[in-house]
């Protein structure tokens, strides 16, 4: 995303949504940490609390304490014991089968840098090296973001709701969608496993690297530039802060 004025676009993604509209995160592999590298017990979603208000927070396979998450970020190989652990102890999948399956199609490789990045992205110098961004939307906003990723994409999977963990769901799809070139943008932050570190009333978006020009050129172009309708709502996000 070397075109990418990580300014403008703060500037038209406030002017579609609002000022109440949560500015999204981006996430980025390094060799380096960017921020905060606490070793976190369980889903590292715990501590985005710290990204959400303008905290950079930085994981790596020493301070993730998860497995599956260090698995879904491509820092470790898969532990023995989750595909059972899915599918018998958290039952997201009928059988340890079926979550060998899933974990296979997502193609996961280990990863070059040694520390995965969150930043908010007015936080971030540059979005470069981004994987993605992530957006924290409540039904109105998902209904704008959807809009503008179907703007321009005709594919019936221009916006995918491919259930799973909630780094798997961000970090995995985003990264396998980027080295295949791909268009699709995601549904995310459904695993009730991540949902109590998120809002009751909203899920996560992602836009991976490989997308987001596209739709950096559109936003104000689509229906959120203005439109009767998308108006209504954005008048309805904003009343409700």
């Amino acid at each position: 995303m070397n075109d990418i004025d990580k300014d403008i676009f703060i500037s038209k993604f406030t002017n579609a949504f609002g000022p109440a509209v949560e500015l999204p995160v981006a996430f980025y592999y390094s060799d380096e940490p960017e921020g905060l590298n606490e070793k976190v017990g369980g889903c590292f979603f715990k501590s985005f609390g710290r990204v959400r208000e303008g905290q950079a927070v930085s994981f790596s396979a020493d301070t993730i304490g998860c497995g599956g998450g260090k698995l879904y970020t491509g820092f470790a190989p898969m532990p023995p014991h989750v595909p059972a652990f899915v599918s018998e102890k958290e039952r997201y999948k009928a059988t340890p089968a079926d979550v060998l399956d899933t974990i296979k199609r997502l193609d996961i490789r280990p990863m070059a840098g040694k520390y995965l990045n969150f930043v908010r992205i007015d936080k971030v110098d540059s979005l470069e090296k981004a994987e993605g961004l992530l957006f924290f939307a409540t039904p109105d906003v998902l209904s704008g973001l959807a809009a503008w990723a179907c703007y321009d994409n005709n594919s019936d999977d221009a916006v995918s709701c491919i259930f799973g963990s909630g780094c798997s769901s961000v970090v995995s799809q985003a990264v396998k969608e980027n080295r295949l070139g791909g268009r699709r943008t995601f549904i995310a932050l459904l695993d009730p496993s991540v949902r109590p570190h998120i809002g009751a009333d909203e899920v996560g978006f992602v836009i991976p690297a490989s997308r987001f020009p596209e739709m950096y050129a559109t936003i104000d172009r689509c229906c959120l530039s203005g439109t009767h309708g998308w108006l209504k709502i954005k008048e309805r996000i904003n009343r409700a802060q």
